[in-house]
């Protein structure tokens, strides 16, 4: 019993290695954090991994180019990250990180969009989470401070921002659309796209690990969270320990027959006469091996639980 206790813990500590210790998603992050820019303003793109600072590289598909990595005709790559000193309109496209391992690991790609006029739309970089509150704010090149701006979702007017600013509250699905602004006297702000996601739940294993982007779509998101492996693990501790219990169910049941072995009763009497008529042919260490077999039952039940669990993940 010992030894079988000890085997699962050694199986219970192998399978949350494997789990835990997965490669984190990396992420790519803008700096000044908006995603739309005024033609000729600096730009940073950072892509952070919480496992390596570097090893990671920023790639872009625009309509002159695809998939063309940063220093490679545009921007300064400085280990994993990428500095463009002057941004142009013809570099509106999709951005992301992308291991330079050749491994196909990568980061969710973003929309960033240069414009030539005078007003922007100031907007979350990534999509937002359901149940959060999203800031909209309008920018004029010049005057560089905040002005009275009017908002507009899918061509529709949705009110106005005194300072230049507007609030959704508890975004929801139906919050998804194409947004934009005017300053009076200055002009309107390109649109751009607010996305909604649902809150991540923990019911199911993370999806297969996507494949490198191609010309004609966008980049891949990058793996699940740690939040969704989790679930496999907690599958696996409630097969461990419905097997622990089995176990010691066994065993107590095998300690209390063995304290009442003196008792002799009338079953135990049915019982010696039937090993009394038992054929000569029949070896008496037969009993021993199919006990044997019984113990062991659980143990590769739960082998075959645990790597259908694994295997589904």
């Amino acid at each position: 019993m010992k030894e079988t206790q000890q085997s699962l813990l050694l199986c219970l500590s192998f399978l949350l290695g494997c789990r835990i210790n997965r490669v984190l998603p990396v992420r790519l992050t803008v700096n000044p954090s908006r995603s739309q820019f005024f033609r000729g303003e600096s730009v940073t793109l950072i892509c952070e991994d919480e496992n390596r600072s570097d090893g990671w590289t920023v790639r872009r598909n625009t309509t002159l180019e695809t998939r063309k990595r940063c220093g490679d005709g545009w921007g300064k790559l400085n280990g994993s990250t990428c500095n463009i000193s002057s941004f142009y309109k013809h570099e509106t496209g999709l951005y992301w990180c992308e291991s330079m391992s050749g491994s196909s690991s990568s980061s969710s790609s973003i929309q960033l969009s240069v414009s030539g006029g005078s007003v922007i739309l100031q907007s979350p970089v990534l999509p937002v989470m359901e149940g959060d509150d999203v800031t909209l704010s309008c920018r004029a090149r010049n005057p560089t401070h905040n002005l009275p701006a009017a908002f507009y979702k899918d061509g529709s007017f949705i009110g106005d921002g005194s300072s230049g600013h507007m609030t959704l509250l508890h975004v929801s699905s139906s919050d998804e659309g194409l947004y934009k602004c005017n300053v009076k006297g200055h002009g309107e702000s390109p649109s751009r796209r607010i996305s909604v996601k649902e809150k991540p739940t923990t019911t199911s294993c993370p999806p297969p690990t996507p494949s490198p982007p191609s010309s004609s779509s966008s980049p891949p998101s990058s793996q699940s969270g740690l939040y969704i492996s989790l679930s496999c693990v907690i599958v696996v501790i409630f097969l461990l320990v419905l097997v622990l219990l089995v176990l010691l169910v066994k065993r107590r049941r095998h300690k209390t027959k063995a304290d009442n072995g003196d008792d002799v009763t009338y079953s135990d009497i049915q019982i010696t006469q039937l090993h009394q008529q038992r054929p000569k042919d029949v070896r008496p260490d037969t009993d021993i091996i199919y006990s044997s077999l019984r113990s062991v039952e659980p143990l590769s039940w739960f082998w075959r639980q645990s790597l259908s669990a694994l295997s589904s993940c």
